[in-house]
């Protein structure tokens, strides 16, 4: 008995060490991002090496971000497994939020900006006689020499949807119908359209500025035409999910991707075109209703630019 009396408080010290060791809690935030990951992880790691707190980002294909973050998002709506939303436009953030993906309070916000541009190869097109409207993208002259990214993902899909709310729907639908029947290649993802348009297998594409300025830093033979009042800008936006799991870390890594040094980065970086998200020029969309009409615009852009011959 006296030998147990002594054994027992040996053993619970010892179950307490080993609980203690086994027990601690690594601090994480767990960060769904469409930023490209080339841009986004240094970041990350920044986060980490300032606060101590380990970044566990997820990325997505550029096919389909950043609608496939936001479907997996609305998927673990009721069971949130993600803290912090990075998305790389405005429309699936603003249908996040609509749908109550985000915290009730301060649950997204905006900050820097790209642009959505037609590129040409310049040793194709000439500057002189490049195309300056989307409408120009229709004539027969560019038949089969335009590329762009299926318009029913991404930027491509937010600017398509931003102009018919300018132009109006039948104007629009004119204007979709044209364009498919000038023959453009519809690929998977802007990069692909700038890697289609430096090599000269198209010799104009609709894409993102970050992407053009990648194919530039390549060598390939491109050029952008200026903004217009069809250019879409895109933001990037940091968002807080309802109910993250960790939800201290997570409001420190929203407070953190909207300091101003980390805008003027991605702009360094070719990732961003300027660190203000509100711009004069542009689109001015109206996303209330943009929202109301998402799905049925969408399924006319599937008609139109998936219907087989």
């Amino acid at each position: 008995m006296k030998a147990l009396a002594l054994i027992l408080p040996a053993l619970a010290l010892m179950a307490a060490l080993l609980g203690g060791c086994g027990g601690h809690q690594e601090s994480t935030v767990v960060v769904y991002c469409a930023q490209d990951q080339v841009f986004a992880e240094p970041l990350l790691a920044e986060f980490t090496q300032q606060t101590g707190i380990k970044a566990r980002p997820i990325f997505d294909s550029e096919a389909v971000k950043t609608v496939g973050l936001a479907n997996r998002l609305l998927a673990e709506k009721d069971h949130p497994q993600c803290d912090v939303f990075w998305g790389n436009e405005e429309l699936r953030t603003r249908q996040l939020a609509a749908r109550g993906v985000f915290r009730a309070t301060n649950g997204f916000t905006i900050f820097g900006f790209r642009s959505r541009r037609i590129v040409i190869n310049t040793n194709k097109v000439s500057l002189a006689k490049a195309p300056r409207t989307l409408a120009e993208l229709t004539n027969t002259t560019w038949r089969g020499k335009v590329a762009l990214a299926y318009p029913m993902f991404g930027t491509t899909a937010t600017h398509f949807l931003a102009l018919r709310q300018r132009w109006g729907d039948a104007p629009w639908q004119t204007w979709c119908r044209a364009l498919q029947a000038n023959k453009p290649f519809l690929v998977d993802g802007n990069s692909v359209v700038v890697k289609l348009v430096g090599e000269g297998e198209a010799w104009i594409g609709l894409t993102d500025s970050d992407d053009v300025a990648g194919g530039i830093r390549e060598g390939l033979p491109l050029a952008a035409m200026p903004l217009t009042p069809e250019t879409l800008l895109i933001p990037n936006a940091v968002a807080v999910v309802r109910g993250a799991p960790h939800a201290a870390e997570a409001e420190q890594m929203f407070q953190f991707l909207q300091r101003s040094e980390v805008a003027e980065r991605l702009v360094k970086e070719q990732a961003l075109e300027g660190a203000q998200a509100s711009q004069p020029q542009g689109l001015q969309v109206d996303w209330e209703a943009l929202l109301h009409d998402l799905d049925a615009a969408t399924a006319i852009m599937r008609d139109i630019f998936l219907r087989r011959e």
